[in-house]
C-alpha cells in the first residue's frame, strides 16, 4: 500500500471510528447502556488502528509522532472501557484519552498550517481544528460526570458508564450531552479531514 493509500485508508477508518463512537455516545431509548458502550469501544479501536495506519504514511517525523499521540489516547480510553477497574479510575482515563487525542491533532493541525501549500490542506487544518474542540467538549464532559459520582457514591453501583447520566425524568444530564455533542462534533470533524486527505492523495497521484 502506497504512502497516499496509507493516508487516506487510515482518516477512512478514523472517521468510521468516530461515527460509531458518537452513536454510542448519543442518549437513545433504542441502544441500552451495555450496547452504547460496546459502540464506544468499537469506535475508539477502528481510530486507533487508522490513526496508526496514517501514522506509517509518509510525511514529517512530527506529523507520525501527532498520530501516535492521538492513537494513544485512543488506547487509554479503550483501556478505561475494557478493564473493571472503577467508574472514578475509568472517567480518568476517558478524560486523559480525549486530552491526549486533542494534543495529537493540535500537533498535526500545526505541522499542517506550517507546511508548503498542497491541495486538501484547508480541510485538513479545518477537519483537525474541529475534531480537537470536540475531544476538548468531550473531556469536559467526562469531567463533569467524574464530579457526578464524586457527589453520589452510589452511582458506582449501577451498570453501564452512560446510565450515570440519565437523570429520574430520563432527561440527559449536562455532562452526557457535552460528551454526545463533542462526539459529533470530533466525527464531523474527521470526515472534513478524510476530504482532505482524498484532494491530497489525488493530486499525488
Amino acid at each position: 500500500m502506497g504512502s497516499e493509500s496509507k493516508a487516506i485508508v487510515g482518516s477512512v477508518i478514523v472517521s468510521i471510528g468516530t461515527i460509531v463512537a458518537a452513536v454510542g455516545s448519543t442518549p437513545s431509548n433504542y441502544l441500552n447502556s451495555s450496547v452504547r458502550d460496546d459502540l464506544t469501544l468499537i469506535g475508539n479501536v477502528l481510530q486507533a488502528e487508522g490513526n496508526a495506519i496514517d501514522a506509517e504514511a509518509k510525511g514529517s517525523v512530527l506529523r507520525a509522532v501527532g498520530k501516535e499521540i492521538t492513537a494513544s489516547g485512543n488506547l487509554t480510553v479503550i483501556t478505561g472501557l475494557v478493564f473493571d477497574i472503577g467508574k472514578e479510575a475509568s472517567y480518568k482515563l476517558f478524560i486523559a484519552g480525549n486530552l491526549l487525542q486533542a494534543l495529537g491533532l493540535g500537533v498535526n493541525t500545526g505541522e499542517t498550517i506550517d507546511t508548503t501549500p498542497f491541495p486538501g490542506q484547508s480541510e485538513t487544518i479545518v477537519g483537525g481544528i474541529t475534531q480537537i474542540i470536540g475531544n476538548t467538549l468531550q473531556a469536559i464532559g467526562w469531567s463533569e460526570a467524574f464530579f457526578e459520582i464524586r457527589e453520589d457514591v452510589n452511582k458506582q453501583k449501577e451498570v453501564g458508564y452512560y446510565e450515570d447520566y440519565i437523570k429520574k425524568s430520563n432527561e440527559p444530564s449536562e455532562s452526557e450531552s457535552l460528551v454526545a455533542t463533542g462526539s459529533w462534533i470530533q466525527a464531523i470533524g474527521s470526515v472534513i479531514s478524510v476530504i482532505g486527505a482524498v484532494k491530497e492523495g489525488t493530486q499525488a497521484n
